[in-house]
């Protein structure tokens, strides 16, 4: 695998070695490869990436804004969408067909998993409507009493909820998060992403509720999760900037949930297959 070693991305961005590994531990931020052998491979969009941190650090701005203010400029135009956020990135999780009966089985592990286990979750989800979040939002609730931060997005009509509840989020008409399905979980020690968004000849009335189809991703990968929740964060700033920067407070000083998730896939797996078996 060609490409650079951090040793050479040190030399030409004046930024030390372990300074670098400590940005992408704390802030997912840069995303290197890795070979085979788990040693990390940089590249030249690495370096321009690292080189405008350093130039915003200079303006005044501290690292996790500066690290933010490059990821947004990288980010698609539109914004409005957090599956279009991650099937654009550089490393794209790869995508399948779901009916929204299994889409259910996964959130709700993702979900029950973030109770068992995770301590001071930030969770983001995207409902599409209303109706839809409220026949859950017993379940977020729960979640929000144990949470730093939960934010709900559907067609409320207004911005609501917040201090021991979940924040609900509106979206603006013609969102392409209007038309995606997300569940986002950041925590120490755990991280998971649901991202989907539902197929047009899938539309409700087309065919039975529980068999409508979504094209898919989910991972427990740290870096991808931490894409997914910076995104978030900067969907909710369009509705209330305190909002997003309280978000982006909380990512700042988290770091990843873990380098290997193995753990934390072989329990949310089980959970998923006894729930499609139930």
């Amino acid at each position: 695998m060609k490409g650079l070693a951090i040793k050479d991305v040190a030399e030409q961005t004046g930024i030390a070695a372990g300074t670098i590994r400590m940005w992408e531990q704390r802030y997912g931020f840069p995303e290197p490869e890795r070979t085979e052998g788990g040693y990390r491979i940089y590249h030249d969009r690495d370096v321009d990436a690292l080189r405008r941190v350093v130039a915003l650090r200079e303006t005044g701005l501290s690292v996790p804004a500066a690290v933010d203010r490059v990821r947004d400029a990288d980010m698609p135009t539109d914004r409005a969408s957090l599956y279009g956020v991650l099937a654009a990135g550089e490393s794209p999780v790869a995508a399948r067909s779901l009916s929204k009966r299994t889409l259910l089985a996964i959130s709700r592990a993702i979900e029950d998993e973030t109770l068992s286990r995770a301590a001071g979750p930030l969770v983001i989800g995207a409902f599409q409507r209303e109706r839809n979040y409220r026949a859950v939002e017993h379940r977020y609730e729960a979640l929000a009493r144990t949470a730093d931060a939960v934010v709900a997005f559907a067609d409320f009509e207004r911005l609501g909820g917040g201090g021991q509840r979940p924040v609900e989020v509106p979206l603006d008409a013609g969102d392409a998060l209007g038309n995606e399905w997300a569940v986002v979980v950041d925590a120490p020690g755990y991280g998971a992403c649901l991202l989907a968004w539902e197929q047009p000849h899938s539309a409700p009335g087309t065919v039975p509720d529980r068999e409508r189809t979504f094209e898919a991703m989910w991972t427990l990968d740290p870096r991808v999760v931490r894409r997914a929740a910076h995104a978030g964060a900067t969907l909710a700033r369009r509705a209330d900037q305190r909002l997003g920067d309280r978000l982006d407070a909380l990512l700042a000083d988290r770091p990843l949930a873990m380098e290997q998730p193995a753990a934390g896939l072989t329990a949310l797996t089980n959970r998923i297959v006894a729930y499609l078996d139930a």
